[in-house]
């Protein structure tokens, strides 16, 4: 970097009020520039107050920017006398204004009501097809009233008792929570793609919970309302997962432009499947079995034949699972898995909504560093790269952190060196959280201990990921339509850090 005086300008500079105010601003950004660049024991003593609200006490430095969604915050860490970082002095400053209530709403609405990315995620024709689908859905609702009412009336209830008006509202209170419950399920959004094995399954173990909960009135008749309300709750979001999770499975049977035909057919085999179900409950019932064991039985074959079910779905794309299977099994053999292999060894028993993972992409930053010197000491590993992945001991994660000009491949190049990164932290090279909590010497050599690893990992990264990518493609999956999910945060660029 060019010597720059800071201290020392020539008065030829110094023309005008105007003139001192950008040189004012150009000063302080040169020296975050080369407090940036620069290691913590050479820090440049502290110049003139930057025009920057946040900076005005001198021990600060800006460490980096994030972006969310468009929203923006400034990392800011502390130094103490000596020029070194302290340490767990990381802070986060919100560069936009607070959102107000009505925004707020809004915000929360939209997460409901319209696909994540909108209106970018769809084509123009998804407006008008919602707004009559939801005029359709609204004269539905109105006229479901009247019919319960008819419905309950042909049975013998008298149109003008109370009785039937009780009936008929508790009814309607019981089918209308259901729809709540559907609806607030729904802001799972593209969970429903990365991760519909997972959820379909969860759906299914829903279903036969609510189906216990509608059994359990019988033993306490007078929570009748209370109790099927939760279980029409359940049942309701059981079915918005089948709905939503059953297109994509059909789509992976087509061979063709014949998704609607596989569709049409997979529902015909359900329902014929269903009425046979019946019959045979029917039969069955008239003996008068146990109640609690027959139901035991039968869920149990439920839940069975539905764990068989979304195993035996082998889908091309790379969804964290399956993504976790294929890497792994390339780190220790050399090999990718054949779709099947892959499909059948992915864990169904994990759900999206469980944040406890190994591996987390597209984290925050102050998830994955609570030390500004570790950041420092990590970002020149990843300069020419679209992210950086680093290793947390205290939680025995690894965080890989995007840049916002990463694509697609970026990520998966990201979720690979992660898991490159984890596979080097063995357990003997892990270090626990009561040696955090040690003295500084005793942790300086943890720190060069995951630098070293990290240097390791970016050098096996450079040289197997071009190789993990072909042997995948060749076994048929599909590397361009990964379905891994990331955070939505973005480490945004140097120059972008300064405006």
């Amino acid at each position: 970097m060019p010597s720059v005086k800071l201290k020392h300008p020539s008065p030829d500079t110094i023309s005008s009020s105007s003139s001192d105010s950008v040189r004012l601003l150009s000063r302080e950004t040169l020296r975050i520039s080369a407090s940036l660049a620069s290691p913590p024991d050479d820090l440049p003593p502290p110049s003139l107050s930057p025009p920057d609200s946040q900076f005005l006490h001198s021990t600060l430095r800006l460490i980096c920017c994030e972006e969310i969604d468009g929203r923006r915050w400034k990392y800011v860490a502390e130094s103490d006398g000596s020029g070194r970082f302290k340490r767990n002095s990381v802070r986060a400053i919100s560069l936009e204004s607070p959102q107000t209530p009505f925004d707020e709403v809004g915000s929360f609405l939209r997460s409901y009501v319209v696909p994540e990315g909108f209106p970018g995620s769809v084509n123009e024709s998804y407006v008008p097809y919602m707004t009559f689908r939801a005029l359709k859905h609204f004269f539905g609702g109105a006229m479901g009233v009247f019919t319960t009412q008819t419905l309950l009336n042909s049975v013998g209830a008298s149109r003008n008792s109370s009785a039937s008006a009780a009936v008929a509202i508790n009814w309607i209170l019981k089918d209308g929570a259901g729809r709540v419950g559907k609806m607030l399920f729904a802001r799972q959004g593209k969970k429903f793609d990365y991760d519909l094995k997972q959820l379909r399954f969860a759906g299914d173990l829903l279903m036969e919970l609510g189906a216990g909960v509608e059994l359990a009135t019988a033993a306490v008749p007078h929570l009748f309302l209370p109790l099927a309300c939760a279980a029409n709750v359940v049942k309701n979001v059981a079915a918005v997962t089948s709905t939503s999770t059953r297109t994509p499975i059909y789509k992976a049977f087509a061979k063709g432009e014949n998704i609607g035909d596989v569709t049409a057919k997979g529902e015909c085999v359900g329902n014929i499947a269903d009425l046979m179900g019946t019959g045979f409950s029917i039969l069955i019932s008239k003996r008068n079995p146990s109640l609690v064991t027959t139901f035991g039985l039968l869920s149990c074959g439920y839940l069975l034949s539905s764990y068989q079910e979304v195993r035996s779905v082998v889908l091309h794309t790379l969804n964290r699972a399956r993504f976790t299977v294929a890497v792994e099994s390339f780190l220790k053999t050399g090999r990718v898995p054949s779709l099947q292999e892959g499909n059948i060894q992915e864990k169904i028993f994990t759900f999206p909504w469980v944040e406890d993972r190994p591996v987390m992409l597209g984290a925050r930053f102050k998830d994955a560093f609570q030390d500004p010197s570790t950041y420092l000491a990590v970002k020149p590993f990843f300069d020419k790269e679209r992210y950086m992945v680093t290793y947390s001991p205290t939680k025995g994660k690894v965080y890989a952190l995007l840049k916002n000009q990463a694509n697609s491949d970026d990520i998966l190049k990201a979720a690979f060196h992660a898991h490159v990164l984890l596979h080097f932290m063995n357990p003997s090279k892990v270090v626990t959280r009561k040696s955090v909590e040690q003295s500084d010497p005793a942790f300086a050599p943890m720190e060069y201990e995951i630098e070293s690893r990290i240097a390791e990992s970016c050098e096996m990264v450079s040289t197997s990921y071009g190789t993990f990518k072909s042997r995948a493609a060749e076994q048929g999956w599909r590397m361009s339509e990964s379905l891994l999910n990331p955070g939505r945060a973005r480490l945004c660029h140097m120059n972008e850090e300064v405006e």
